[in-house]
């Protein structure tokens, strides 16, 4: 009798454990909650992108991509009026004849004024002018410049001596001289080697190349400022130029 009183209870406890256990009902945690919308989100913005299309615009007729005349100036400085003057022909018929644009030489403002005009077809050749004109006037040759206006692929870089190291009086000119070495010699290696042209302009340093000839070039030039000896230098640059013919 006893044991049968003392199971009651236990029943009793375990029914109503089920009962409390039905009322309750399970709720979810917020994280699943807030991933199921970024899904949700994110399913309903790929759904959108795949639905835009990219708008198909026409062709601009050259006339309307033109668009107004421009016009650039290039100065002059006045030591360089001479032979801008003797050279005036070759400058002048490249730029009429070839690139179809107009040019004059401003004597109030003392600058090179290149225009487009109704002729001009390229839109580049405002700039390849101008750069054109630019090299001849920084001190080279208008067949070296020349290139500028025939090739897509060369540019003009322009850096200081004393931006690489700074130095002055015995030691600037000093270092001058190593870039120019005994006649020249040491800047026609580099300049064969790298097949680039280089100006020396006092401290100024003007280099006319492609992208990666102007790099070799212009370290050489950097370890020359520096102080290495030039037949150091020669052999450095000879390994990066049989580097760069083997990979084209």
């Amino acid at each position: 009798m006893d044991s049968d009183k003392n199971q009651t209870p236990d029943v009793e406890v375990v029914a109503e454990s089920k009962t409390d256990s039905e009322a309750f009902t399970k709720v979810k945690s917020k994280k699943t909650q807030k991933r199921k919308r970024e899904q949700d989100g994110v399913d309903m913005d790929t759904e959108d992108v795949v639905a835009i299309k990219r708008p198909q615009f026409p062709p601009i007729s050259a006339d309307k991509l033109r668009g107004p005349d421009e016009m650039r100036k290039i100065p002059v400085p006045g030591h360089r009026y001479t032979p801008l003057k003797e050279n005036w022909l070759k400058i002048f018929t490249p730029i009429v004849e070839n690139l179809h644009l107009q040019v004059r030489f401003n004597l109030k403002t003392r600058s090179v004024e290149i225009k487009t005009c109704k002729e001009t077809q390229d839109i580049s050749a405002l700039t390849k002018a101008a750069d054109f004109v630019r090299a001849f006037i920084l001190g080279f040759q208008v067949e070296d410049a020349m290139a500028l206006i025939r090739l897509d692929e060369l540019f003009l870089e322009t850096f200081d001596v004393t931006d690489v190291k700074p130095l002055k009086g015995d030691h600037l000119s000093r270092a001058i001289g190593r870039i120019a070495g005994k006649g020249g010699k040491t800047k026609f290696t580099i300049e064969n080697v790298t097949k680039t042209r280089i100006v020396l302009a006092d401290t100024k340093i003007h280099i006319l190349g492609s992208f990666q000839n102007i790099k070799m070039a212009r370290t050489a030039i950097c370890n020359l400022i520096l102080g290495s000896p030039p037949s150091k230098v020669y052999g450095n640059i000879r390994v990066v130029a049989s580097r760069t013919a083997e990979r084209f």
